[in-house]
């Protein structure tokens, strides 16, 4: 299965989400962020298991 890191930019600091998660998990977090005030530049990018 693939694992999916997001990287964001929140108030003009970049952010990379400190855990993997699993294809439908990613792409929840990542509409939660977009929703988010501040928060732009969202993506999420495959990660191989342990990366």
């Amino acid at each position: 299965m693939e694992s999916y890191r997001i990287r964001w930019t929140e108030d003009g600091e970049e952010h990379v989400s400190a855990v993997a998660y699993g294809p439908k998990s990613a792409q929840v977090h990542v509409d939660e962020l977009r929703a988010r005030e501040g928060v732009s530049d969202v993506e999420k990018f495959s990660v191989k298991p342990g990366e």
